[in-house]
């Protein structure tokens, strides 16, 4: 039985664990952001638009009473009831829907690009905490390791083999790692909340952080570039803007056109002389024409527009440049992790065999305390440096993701 409920406690922590990875992290968020749900109802409202602008005017319908009436040789006119509809020139009603389909495509994109951005924050802080978290587990580590030695030299000076200041500088080190390590776990619940609120859960809420994998990733910058250009979604925004102007112009100029309408009217006829009936007349659809004739207004509007695009083109082409600017940053600092992770893997593994050494020398002599210390805090650096390098080339990888609207 006990075997039993074992299974089945294992079992159900690597659920658990399973569960908790960075991309149900990032699926959390995406559920749970209040940032990202807005954009989205901003991309709904602007889905309403479209069927707004492709619509008919209202008809009109009037009714008129004659206060006098108007004798007709039927009977006198008592009132009348009008109905028109009016009728835009050909293709405006065409052009004001694409230019609203364009604009909520453009919403569309803005919604993504707020997505992209949440996921890089929330990957971002992710291995941050990765990074905090490897500092408490390494400094408590180098912690666990100065206590032994402390252990070690306290012997040594009481055989008399070693000095008090040595257990002294020790005592040193231990103080002001363990102040580090407050700090670091401090730190870490500051970064909790943080990830926490992108994820829109509670402040407390623990996070798992796994472990990262050294897999292979091709940084190839002119293809990066063409991905940019193509698939970022603040540059797919400023498309989209640029064709709902497009359709915005053709839909000024066809303001400058004429208008129609047709309709008709229906008059209410009274009781003629002698009291006979009066006959109700049905009058002939009339048919009217609205023209423009204050060009100004209607040019002023097309140059509006053209002003517009020229802005666009010009925000396109600056965006371009700094996308590019940041892909070469962005590449950089992935070389430059890549490169210190390589290095303080060597390092370390250097450091830690020379600690070894210097380790059995102080313990069969006195001698090497100084440097036995300074290696000490050597390999505490060299981990963390490694650890950090880590972390940098996944959050250099995040952007690269950013950027590419992936």
């Amino acid at each position: 039985m006990k075997n039993i409920l074992l299974i089945i406690m294992l079992f159900l922590i690597k659920i658990s664990s399973a569960q908790n990875t960075l991309p149900d992290y990032l699926k959390t968020a995406a559920e749970n952001n209040p940032e990202l749900a807005s954009k989205f109802s901003e991309y709904n409202a602007s889905l309403q638009i479209i069927p707004q602008v492709k619509a008919l005017p209202d008809p009109k319908i009037a009714f008129g009473y004659f206060i006098m009436p108007v004798e007709t040789r039927t009977g006198p006119q008592q009132a009348k009831i009008s109905a028109s509809q009016s009728f835009p020139w050909f293709g405006s009603l065409k052009a004001k829907e694409n230019t609203a389909i364009q604009a909520a495509k453009a919403k569309y994109e803005i919604f993504n690009q707020t997505k992209t951005t949440l996921f890089l924050n929330v990957r971002t802080s992710y291995y941050t905490l990765y990074y905090i978290q490897k500092s408490i587990q390494i400094t408590g580590e180098n912690l666990e390791i100065l206590r032994t030695f402390k252990k070690l030299a306290a012997v040594k000076v009481e055989t008399g083999k070693a000095s008090a200041t040595d257990e002294l500088r020790i005592d040193m080190e231990i103080a002001e790692l363990e102040n580090k390590l407050a700090l670091l776990k401090d730190s870490f619940y500051a970064e909790q909340v943080k990830f926490n609120k992108l994820l829109n859960v509670k402040n407390e809420s623990p996070v798992v952080i796994s472990e990262i994998e050294d897999q292979s990733f091709v940084f190839d910058k002119q293809a990066v570039l063409d991905s940019i250009k193509k698939n970022n979604h603040n540059l797919k925004v400023l498309d989209f803007k640029l064709m709902s102007l497009e359709y915005l112009k053709t839909s000024a100029q066809k303001d400058g056109m004429p208008k129609f309408s047709v309709g008709v009217d229906y008059t209410l006829i009274g009781p003629g002389e002698n009291n006979l009936a009066g006959t109700d007349a049905f009058l002939a659809p009339k048919i009217g024409i609205s023209i423009p004739l204050n060009r100004k207004k209607y040019k002023a509007k097309v140059s509006e527009v053209q002003y517009k695009q020229d802005a666009v083109k010009m925000q396109k082409e600056n965006t371009e440049n700094l996308l590019e600017t940041a892909s070469e940053n962005v590449y950089k600092d992935f070389k430059d992790a890549e490169r210190r992770t390589k290095l303080y893997v060597y390092q370390t593994d250097i450091a830690k065999k020379t600690i070894r050494l210097l380790e059995n020398e102080y313990a069969v002599s006195s001698v090497g305390f100084e440097e036995v210390l300074r290696m000490e805090r050597k390999v505490l650096n060299y981990n963390l440096a490694l650890e950090k390098a880590k972390s940098d080339r996944e959050k250099a990888k995040s952007k690269i993701y950013y950027l590419t609207g992936k």
